[in-house]
């Protein structure tokens, strides 16, 4: 899953821009720890008439603060209370500002005009302990004490502080943290506070994602409107891997006039992983249709047509992503188009793609499999060994098997176009094939596969002779496959590839009786009136 994740996420990037509208929806991406689509939606909801601007500036400003930008935190905190003195909020803002250029003193008297303002206003009252825990929640951890007893005996059934609570724990007491944001859902009977459930399901989702999932559920029954739910859910759909149910969602929630733009392109994405290649490439087509330069779409429009196999439109799709000089090509879009490259027949140019991924991300040693795999299909068996060589060398003690066996192949490869022009370097690469083939058999001795793979090495090696290791090679192979009556039928042409070898080898030993029984084997497994005539008239006892 996490590849899927960081796949998507090449696909994709992180372009924002914004449909939405609603004051108290950029508030309550704020609260659920999304700053960037809260500021959009605050800055384009600021002068609406049902906006409040004095509040509206505090998160403005608190976005600000995160950020590191204390002039424009000020400048925003400032406006607030211009746009309405008596709102307590903006007075926690420049308290927090003080908090963070180190003067607790001046913090305290701000804080001080907030509750005068605030009352019985346990948000607010809320809002100051949370200023004090992002200052540093160990050196105040009595001041969050109090502001969050304050909250409490202000509205002893408010959800804000026994959120900040869940903050506090979410770090270290995960299901403690879950329930403080638990007991906020239950006490949140008007939904101020949906953070309290998407802070719940985040909190409790690498635990049990199910439980994560229903809590987003029953917000999203609550509020079927919401965006933050919709978009929430379809995340968290995501993060368990039910990617067909996190394109669904996603469908449901780029419907939503307070969804982002980004998240249609990220929708894009998912209809790709959930294998609805032609939603994906229309919806990719949409957003171009817009947005003609945009390569994240041109990559999942290439990626798209080269999953319904229509190599040609993949291919004229792939040549308008290289193209696009504001494209950001990365080692996974060489991939994909050295495979189609390959698809078409097109080898020599698939290897100096592939290549080029390689040189893009040389950190990524998985690629030289890929690059190697070119290599071979190009029949540049050379390189395809040293590249296969190089990726069993990274991967050290933790190599796979299946990967040595490759590595075995790849030489046998190199053996064979050596035979006859290069007498040194075919024995080199048959050594080499045999040391790689025996290393697999060391580690999977009962594999038919592995065993008849060393026998067809040590066969190149001695240029097809029956040699005494060739044969012991055979036998053993002969007597695993025995040792299970299935293979007759999984495993015929291995069977009677080896029952002809055996056969023919006591021929040329004169030894008849011994070849008649395995070529009687071989026509047990695969019978044919030639067989059956050879066995007949050619293979008589031997003369007394």
């Amino acid at each position: 899953m996490k590849k899927t994740k960081i796949l998507l996420s090449l696909l994709l990037g992180s372009t924002l821009s914004l449909s939405a509208h609603g004051f108290k929806d950029g508030v309550e991406y704020y609260r659920a720890d999304q700053p960037e689509e809260a500021a959009i939606i605050l800055n384009n909801t600021l002068n609406q008439a049902s906006t409040d601007q004095a509040t509206a500036y505090y998160y403005l400003g608190q976005i600000a603060l995160n950020d590191g930008n204390v002039a424009v935190a000020k400048a925003d905190f400032d406006k607030g209370i211009a746009a309405d003195p008596k709102n307590g909020y903006n007075y926690v803002g420049l308290g927090a500002l003080a908090l963070k250029q180190g003067n607790a003193s001046e913090a305290k008297d701000y804080f001080s005009t907030a509750k005068k303002m605030a009352k019985k206003n346990a948000d607010v009252l809320t809002e100051i302990g949370r200023a004090y825990y992002k200052a540093d929640p160990v050196a105040y951890a009595k001041e969050i004490d109090k502001a969050i007893a304050d909250a409490k005996k202000a509205d002893k059934t408010s959800p804000a502080p026994f959120i900040l609570e869940g903050d506090r724990l979410a770090k270290t007491n995960v299901g403690d943290a879950a329930g403080m944001y638990e007991m906020a859902a239950e006490f949140d009977t008007e939904l101020t506070h949906p953070e309290a459930y998407v802070k719940y399901a985040r909190t409790y989702f690498p635990v049990n994602p199910t439980y994560a999932i229903d809590k987003l559920k029953t917000l999203l029954e609550k509020q079927p409107n919401s965006a933050l739910a919709q978009r929430e859910l379809a995340e968290k759909y995501y993060d368990n891997n039910q990617l067909t149910m996190a394109a669904q969602q996603y469908e449901k929630y780029v419907a939503n006039p307070n969804s982002f733009k980004k998240d249609k392109q990220r929708l894009v994405g998912l209809l790709f992983f959930a294998k609805r290649y032609p939603d994906s490439y229309n919806l990719a087509t949409e957003l171009l249709n817009e947005d003609p330069e945009n390569f994240y779409m041109q990559r999942l429009q290439f990626y798209n047509k080269k999953a319904m196999e229509e190599k040609e439109a993949a291919k004229e799709a792939a040549d308008r992503l290289f193209a696009n000089p504001k494209a950001q090509i990365n080692s996974q879009d060489y991939i994909q188009y050295g495979e189609l490259l390959q698809d078409l027949g097109q080898d020599s140019l698939a290897v100096e793609v592939y290549e080029k991924a390689v040189a893009l991300s040389p950190e990524k040693t998985d690629l030289l499999k890929d690059l190697s795999s070119a290599y071979s299909s190009a029949k540049m068996y050379d390189k395809a060994a040293d590249t296969m060589a190089k990726y069993i060398e990274a991967q050290g003690d933790e190599v796979n098997p299946n990967d040595l066996l490759q590595l075995a192949r790849r030489y046998q490869n190199l053996a064979i176009s050596y035979m006859e022009t290069d007498e040194a370097k075919f024995a080199d690469a048959s050594q080499k094939a045999i040391n790689a083939i025996n290393k697999v058999v060391e580690r999977v001795p009962d594999n038919a596969l592995v065993l008849n793979s060393r026998s067809d090495i040590l066969r190149v090696a001695s240029k097809g002779e029956m040699t005494p290791q060739v044969f012991e090679a055979d036998m053993a192979t002969l007597t695993l496959l025995d040792s299970d009556p299935d293979n007759m039928e999984k495993r015929k042409s291995m069977y009677t590839s080896i029952l002809g070898r055996l056969g023919n080898y006591y021929l040329t030993q004169n030894n008849v009786d011994e070849a008649r029984k395995y070529f009687q084997r071989f026509y047990e497994i695969n019978p044919s009136e030639e067989l059956k005539t050879f066995i007949d008239t050619k293979l008589q006892s031997n003369p007394e």
